[in-house]
């Protein structure tokens, strides 16, 4: 896993109490998804995750956009390597509808990271806000005081909690983002079990950077540095983005009834 936040304009000002708010703001990004797919039809915005099995724990990152619910998804950006879970991949729990008999389910401290599909609402880093104002997707800057809390005892699991704001501290178990040098230096928040949030179906997942190719994480989607930096100024809030993470085999099984993007070039 990994944690992360982000700022942009000054539309999107972040409230003191960043939990909730995340929680507030997630109800209001309603997807307006068309027959049984679980993709927003205001989704214009896609980034797709695929490896070759669900144990892998590399894989490739591909970007898509379209310009209306009806228009074909275009690939706009040049594939990038990734690394997973050091235990490859379960379904998480977002948009789509889990399917337990092709696919384990996600569950704390598994190593996995998510598969399925998850709103993408807000992006992170140690820079400060004042430096980020030309995004076009909410920031959050990471300081010393902010973990995100993967005990499943406590009441703030899997919410990013400023720990002098809270009136006393439950948890034993929690990612203190500002101390976990490049991975966290910036990232984007993967809306994964959050609304409602079910204790122990995993915490803390993001995209964030990798400290090299060759490494796996607790569940989190990590890239090289300067990649993270281009899909962060790429994202679009008001294009409702997404992302989906499938194995191959997962992709060629959802593909025409999700109305995933077509003709990819799948090469491992």
């Amino acid at each position: 896993m990994m944690v992360k936040r982000f700022m942009t304009k000054k539309k999107f000002a972040i409230p003191k109490y960043f939990p909730f708010f995340i929680l507030l703001f997630s109800a209001f990004y309603i997807p307006q998804t068309i027959g049984d797919s679980p993709i927003p039809g205001n989704t214009r915005q896609i980034i797709l995750v695929l490896t070759d099995s669900i144990s892998s724990t590399k894989g490739y990152l591909y970007r898509f956009e379209r310009e209306s619910r009806n228009a074909d998804w275009k690939q706009s950006a040049e594939k990038i390597p990734i690394v997973l879970g050091r235990n490859g991949m379960a379904w998480g729990r977002g948009l789509h509808e889990i399917d337990s008999s092709i696919l384990d389910v996600k569950t704390e401290g598994d190593g996995k990271s998510p598969a399925g599909v998850f709103t993408l609402t807000y992006a992170f880093g140690y820079a400060p806000a004042s430096e980020m104002k030309g995004l076009k997707i909410p920031y959050m800057e990471i300081t010393a005081m902010r973990e995100c809390i993967d005990d499943v005892e406590s009441e703030f699991y899997n919410q990013l909690i400023n720990n002098n704001e809270v009136e006393a501290i439950d948890w034993q178990s929690s990612e203190k983002m500002y101390f976990a040098d490049i991975y966290y230096e910036q990232g984007v928040l993967v809306d994964q079990n959050i609304n409602p949030i079910e204790k122990g179906a995993g915490s803390c997942i993001f995209l964030h950077n990798w400290a090299a190719p060759d490494e796996t994480s607790a569940g989190c989607t990590e890239m090289e540095p300067v990649k993270m930096k281009e899909i962060i100024n790429w994202l679009d809030y008001s294009a409702h983005p997404i992302l989906i993470q499938l194995t191959q085999q997962l992709y060629e099984i959802y593909k025409q009834t999700w109305g995933l993007p077509k003709d990819i070039n799948i090469i491992y």
